[in-house]
């Protein structure tokens, strides 16, 4: 497999890729070294062409190393440049000593660590991918500095004190505008913590050729926008309602028929040919005369009809269920269905390990229920998302989604984990779930596998998110997204990323 800016790398695969390409390339450390820093200058230049004085902060290993040429060429380039180092330049080694030492050919020398002084960008070099434990002492204090400096920051390969794994920040890490990765880029820049912190992620891979890539495999894959919308054929002139499928939503216990609602309409919005609802009696009406195109069927003790049952492509479970005898009941009925399943919100709530593993469902878990259906705590799944899904995925089987800044998919046809770089802090509001449960749902009905329908369903849910909030995050609705749903189930793709 080549080289492709949709594919994500652990650190141990990118460190891979570095040996191999200096071991089998005729390529040296110092050569991609000085093309790293090549690359972060010219970034800067295209990103800050105002800028005449600007401050590199250099540590140890190849990250520092990286630092020192960006110094470097800068200074030749016209720049004032000041350097900061964390460590006694005595204690480099390798390829960044050499660095250090054709910085100092140009008869500059070092700055203070406790002072930045008016600059017009930071560049940061000081903790590259090889963190592991929690930041401290002056390197917390410089990486304070630098976040309170107010200008511009430029990393180098990650932020300083972001893990490249897992996207959790190790104590404290510099908020950059702008992340310069080279070779690969690293899976912990796109998931949990990461979206506050890397700014605009610009990959260089510094000219390795595609023949190291055939020989190190990638650990995840970004979801494509332009590429799985292709998914969504265009519909024949005469098909009917019957041919786009038919979803039946099961949910809304008492005071939740919200949840049930928002569903149900997301399946229709994202096109499915008819939905019919069963939740409780008494919602019937406000159900109907909200949303007439639904189909809504009342059950006071939990038993679905089973001629409804057997006319749906799909099932979907758990908005608004309850946690009681009632949504236990329906739970039960529905996991002795043929039909495939969306399994959300508080069925994932009522489900054991002994459920699983099964091919015929999709989980759509938050952090919190993945927690309880993996039985250790929040901080655990958020610390490790890739290992928690893939934990999950082991035990529960189907389809899974991991929600959260930058939901992740699972499945058994594909070794790579999928994460989503679409969404918004915006979508952190009541109901977001339900629609994307209804999203999913409806694209199954409508014809796609399992793992296709989750990943579409995820990026269009994330992408309907950044379009409303356009209008601001706060106060976005999960409602809003129905709109732009729409658009995007019609391959009306305004952004190219």
């Amino acid at each position: 497999m080549i080289n492709s800016p949709c594919l994500l790398y652990s650190t141990a695969a990118i460190r891979e890729l570095e040996q191999q390409t200096i071991s089998s390339c005729g390529i040296t450390g110092y050569d991609l070294m000085n093309r790293a820093g090549a690359a972060v200058l010219a970034v800067m230049k295209q990103k800050y062409p105002q800028a005449r004085r600007i401050l590199v902060c250099c540590g140890a290993g190849n990250n520092g190393g990286d630092g020192y040429v960006v110094a470097r060429l800068a200074q030749r380039a016209g720049y004032a440049v000041d350097v900061v180092s964390l460590v006694e330049t005595d204690h480099l080694g390798g390829d960044a000593r050499r660095a250090y030492s054709d910085w100092c050919t140009l008869g500059l020398g070092l700055v203070d660590a406790d002072t930045i002084n008016d600059v017009d960008v930071v560049v940061d070099a000081l903790i590259g991918t090889g963190l592991q434990r929690e930041v401290t002492g002056v390197w917390r204090s410089m990486i304070e500095a630098i976040n309170a400096s107010g200008v511009p920051i430029v990393s180098v390969d990650v932020p300083s004190g972001l893990n490249a794994d897992t996207g959790s920040v190790m104590g404290v890490a510099v908020h950059a505008n702008v992340t310069v990765t080279f070779i690969g880029l690293k899976q912990g820049l796109f998931t949990h913590q990461a979206a506050d912190y890397c700014g605009d992620i610009i990959f260089e891979n510094l000219d390795v050729p595609d023949s190291v890539y055939q020989q190190v495999g990638a650990q995840a894959r970004l979801l494509c926008r332009n590429e799985i919308i292709k998914n969504l054929k265009p519909r024949q002139r005469d098909s009917h309602k019957n041919q786009h499928g038919h979803v039946l939503v099961i949910g809304g216990d008492a005071g939740m028929a919200g949840a049930a609602r928002l569903a149900a309409e997301a399946a229709l919005r994202a096109g499915a040919g008819v939905v019919s609802v069963v939740t409780r009696p008494e919602h019937v009406t406000a159900l109907v005369a909200a949303r007439p195109e639904l189909m809504v069927w009342g059950t006071a003790d939990g038993v679905v009809p089973q001629q409804l049952v057997q006319r749906a492509d799909v099932i979907a479970i758990g908005p608004g269920l309850g946690q009681g005898e009632w949504g236990r009941k329906l739970l039960s009925q529905v996991l002795g269905c043929k039909q495939a399943k969306v399994v959300d919100a508080d069925a994932l709530k009522l489900l054991t390990k002994q459920d699983g593993p099964r091919k015929d469902w999709i989980l759509t878990p938050h952090p919190g229920e993945a927690a309880q259906l993996l039985g250790i705590s929040n901080a655990e799944v958020q610390a490790d998302r890739c290992a928690s899904i893939k934990a999950l995925h082991q035990i529960y089987g189907g389809v899974v989604v991991l929600k959260g800044a930058g939901s992740l998919v699972r499945s058994a046809d594909d070794a790579l984990c999928a994460v989503c770089p679409h969404g918004n802090p915006g979508m952190a509001v009541a109901g977001m779930g339900d629609v994307l449960t209804g999203v999913i749902a409806a694209l199954v009905a409508q014809g796609c596998n399992l793992k296709t329908a989750v990943e579409l369903g995820v990026v269009i849910h994330a992408s309907a998110g950044d379009s409303a909030a356009q209008q601001g995050e706060r106060g976005l609705l999960a409602s809003d997204l129905f709109p732009a749903i729409r658009k995007l189930v019609n391959g009306d793709v305004d952004d190219p990323t």
